[in-house]
């Protein structure tokens, strides 16, 4: 598990360092940083993944993200020309990248490598991972088969594209945790379970699958009790989108990285809420989770479970990204609130989950005549 994260001037941080542990959230306005986080993560990855690491560069555009040229990349001010990232895992393994910066290139040459070369071994590196990005595939007719990426790598894609041939595969088996078990669910199969937690967004839903190999296409259709199959276009968004991270959360064995930009879309509020638990509910199963969140029903769900004794709240790390003025120019601070074991926050800075109160506040004012 990484415990640890430090950016040096990477976007919107000249130097960051952050906390990360079993669930962490992301949260703020738009365009403050928390997205930087995800994508030094990842810019890692995708280095590593095009052979890229450990001894030649970082990629800066793939198949995990897309950030440009370098000059996109390096903080506004900074007082260097290199960006550098660095991870510490719980087991004291330590990692630091150092890049040189060429403003047009958009592969950064190393020029301080790990010298810890099994780092790369690390669910950050390996297929003990799962990124699931904000746009996400939605309801289709038919959906794409890859057997390198799920048979090989158990992969679902960054946009859970391969999330229908998945289940196609693997719906017969077991769930790693009883933990992540649905109470409504009659066992630990997957299929079973991903019905009862899609239950939680659209009641009764089930789910039908469909492959056509020799086209290398799968289909998805949802029925309701007796009602007749629906094509996976007439159902709506919100089971298509949710799909893909109820799969990578119930079939996670301990130590996968699992990293999600906004879970909360398409849902509604019970929805949303019931994602936070399950989120929480993979983090006290040991497995890592960073989410990047603008649902304050998202962080109630996963406050409930602190409040129910379903995950310790030192297992939780809340960053609240915010944007101020200093000296004439804007820079990002980053403020972490703890929470304790019965659910409650110990500070809410202004814009952290507060519009509700501030609109019920005007809301509850008399209005002028």
């Amino acid at each position: 598990m990484i415990i640890l994260l430090r950016l040096r001037n990477f976007k919107a941080f000249e130097d960051q360092i952050l906390e990360l542990k079993s669930l962490t959230l992301l949260s703020g306005l738009n365009s403050t940083g928390k997205s930087s986080v995800l994508q030094a993560l990842l810019l890692l990855r995708q280095s590593y993944k095009q052979d890229l690491l450990p001894e030649i560069g970082l990629a800066l555009n793939g198949d995990f993200v897309c950030i440009g040229t370098a000059q996109d990349a390096l903080f506004e001010d900074a007082k260097e020309n290199s960006i550098g990232f660095e991870l510490i895992w719980k087991d004291g393994k330590q990692g630091t990248w150092l890049f040189n910066y060429n403003p047009e290139a958009d592969v950064l040459a190393i020029t301080s490598p790990p010298t810890v070369p099994d780092i790369y071994h690390s669910s950050l590196f390996n297929d003990n991972f799962h990124y699931l990005q904000a746009e996400r595939v939605g309801p289709r007719t038919y959906f794409e088969i890859s057997d390198f990426q799920v048979r090989q790598h158990q992969q679902l894609g960054t946009k859970g594209e391969y999330t229908a041939h998945f289940i196609s595969i693997y719906r017969d088996q077991n769930i790693p945790y009883a933990n992540l078990s649905h109470p409504k669910a009659i066992s630990l199969n997957l299929r079973e379970q991903i019905e009862a937690w899609l239950g939680e967004i659209s009641p009764g839903t089930r789910l039908e699958i469909k492959s056509n190999p020799d086209m290398d296409l799968v289909s998805f259709q949802y029925s309701y009790g007796l009602s007749n199959a629906r094509r996976a276009t007439n159902v709506g968004f919100g089971i298509t989108y949710t799909l893909p991270i109820i799969v990578a959360v119930l079939t996670s064995s301990p130590g996968t990285l699992i990293l999600v930009e906004n879970p909360e879309a398409h849902l509604h509020p019970k929805g949303q809420s019931k994602m936070g638990e399950l989120l929480a509910l993979a983090a006290s199963c040991g497995v890592q989770v960073v989410i990047e969140t603008h649902s304050d029903h998202v962080l109630n769900g996963i406050r409930l479970a602190v409040h129910g004794g379903k995950l310790d709240p030192k297992d939780v790390q809340l960053h609240y990204f915010e944007r101020k003025e200093k000296e004439g120019q804007a820079v990002t601070e980053v403020v972490s609130p703890r929470i304790d074991r019965n659910g409650r926050i110990d500070q809410w800075p202004d814009g952290f989950f507060d519009e509700w109160d501030k609109s019920l506040i005007t809301l509850l004012k008399p209005r002028d005549a």
